[in-house]
């Protein structure tokens, strides 16, 4: 498998991931580090530090919305338990 095939399948796993969780809005972020071992922050916090490497600036919050799909603020007031 060449390189260019690898990331679009890492890319299509990780979008069905993020559907994943935006499907199980139930399951709050410290469930996933008690079983997981990461949770959605971890998530957006890898997707800020992959944009940074390649030069793309990218705030916290920006990184949290594309996880969860909306402003981080609103997804806590909405699901956080």
């Amino acid at each position: 498998m060449d390189q260019e095939l690898q990331d679009k399948l890492d890319a299509e796993a990780f979008r069905r991931l993020l559907a994943h969780l935006d499907a199980h809005k139930e399951v709050q972020n410290i469930d996933l580090m008690n079983l997981a071992g990461f949770c959605r922050n971890c998530l957006a916090g890898w997707y800020r530090e992959a944009a940074e490497k390649r030069g793309i600036e990218m705030d916290k919050l920006a990184a949290r919305e594309r996880v969860y799909g909306m402003p981080y603020s609103e997804w806590k007031e909405k699901y956080q338990r």
